[in-house]
């Protein structure tokens, strides 16, 4: 069957919906489906990838966002999903894309929508007022238009749980156990960043306030004052990187910058003595999953859904500069090949097929009897851009 994706706020930065689209589209394809993937960029592309067909689509950047984009032209999304004919639809924005699950009923298209964030939480980041009252309303809407709500995990899964939806699902994500391994662990990758006396420290996401990078920097900060020589490597961009930089002038901070290589992240990680993710609305957490995938322990704020994903391989602690450092110094209590199994061990149990297999029961899709051959596409539409391309691109069920 052919499954029709759309996301927005996809840009090089958004690196945990980035792997989730890739990963599933692949799955589905080797499970002998048809994936096709519609996102927002700088001008018109249409290619065959790894992932599947993807398709995008001329957007304008949303300001002060640091380079989000949506699919914002409705008639225009209208015209190239009626001439694809999906059999399901899976949406990955609960806000301006809400209207899609309408679009598919009014059609008999059955529909998903995939809870990527609590909204609840969000709305507590940016500071609105009665924030649980609105996430619920706009929740309820949601539920109400789709035919099937998954969440990642139980943390992301509550604030549908508290409104009593009939149509939620629960469904883990994965980790790549291949790319992101303890043999990434790097001698001169290491060196790059710390001597060999010191403890690096790392913080793998991108910078905006609901990832909360200060904690991470804050976190050295007192390690430091308590004489620990902690040392911490920021990799990835975002709104808050001029900021940090001024909160980091007097401590040995390193920027790596957004890197794109995922066997280059994977290779920092393994080298990394501990990994901090101190987002407090984080309902999955692929960085700090990738992390344990390389054997490097991670420390989590407790308010988030990391909790329940890294168990014992790490500590989970208020969100606090001082229960971050002391977490951080427990860790480096253990002996290191404990610490580094225990991580290894923890992340063996999020593997990628097993997501996809999750995914695809939510659809109603089981895979293919065919699942050694690749899909066989059905006639591919043409779509016409219609502006001129651009240089660029653009209680709940628990499936295990």
């Amino acid at each position: 069957m052919r499954i029709v994706r759309l996301a927005n706020f996809v840009t090089v930065h958004t690196g945990g919906l980035r792997t989730t689209l890739r990963e599933l589209g692949k799955g589905y394809q080797d499970a002998g489906h048809e994936a096709v993937l519609i996102v927002p960029g700088r001008g018109f592309k249409d290619q065959q990838t790894s992932q599947g067909r993807v398709i995008t689509l001329p957007s304008a950047p949303i300001p002060r966002t640091g380079g989000y984009r949506v699919l914002a032209g409705r008639r225009e999304l209208i015209k190239l999903l009626d001439s694809l004919e999906p059999d399901r639809i899976e949406v990955s924005d609960r806000t301006t894309l809400r209207w899609t699950g309408n679009w598919a009923r009014q059609r008999g298209v059955r529909s998903m929508m995939v809870s990527h964030e609590s909204l609840a939480g969000l709305l507590g980041v940016w500071g609105m007022p009665k924030r649980d009252a609105l996430a619920d309303r706009l929740n309820r809407r949601t539920a109400e238009a789709f035919d099937t709500i998954v969440s990642t995990t139980g943390f992301a899964a509550a604030e549908f749980r508290r409104l009593g939806v009939p149509n939620l699902v629960e469904v883990p994500l994965g980790v790549d156990l291949e790319v992101f391994h303890p043999g990434r662990e790097d001698a001169s990758v290491r060196s790059r960043y710390a001597r060999a006396d010191e403890l690096l420290v790392v913080f793998a996401s991108r910078l905006s306030a609901a990832k909360r990078p200060e904690l991470a920097v804050d976190t050295v900060a007192v390690l430091r004052n308590n004489k620990v020589p902690a040392v911490l490597v920021v990799a990835g961009d975002g709104t808050r990187r001029t900021s940090l930089a001024y909160r980091a002038a007097r401590l040995p901070v390193r920027f790596a910058g957004h890197i794109a290589d995922r066997k280059a992240v994977a290779a920092l990680l393994a080298s990394a003595d501990v990994v901090v993710a101190p987002g407090p609305v984080e309902t999955f957490g692929l960085s700090a999953l990738e992390a344990l995938a390389c054997g490097t322990p991670v420390v989590v704020d407790e308010q988030s859904a990391l909790p329940e994903v890294i168990g014992d391989a790490g500590i989970a602690v208020p969100g606090t500069a001082e229960a971050f450092a002391d977490a951080v110094s427990q860790l480096m209590e253990r002996p290191r090949e404990e610490r580094r199994a225990m991580a290894r061990a923890r992340a063996e149990r999020y593997g990628w097929s097993r997501a996809v297999e999750g995914f695809l029961n939510a659809h109603g899709a089981q895979p293919a009897p065919a699942l050694i051959r690749p899909a066989v596409p059905r006639p591919r539409p043409v779509v016409r851009p219609t502006r001129e391309p651009g240089a660029d691109e653009a209680g709940a069920t628990r499936y295990a």
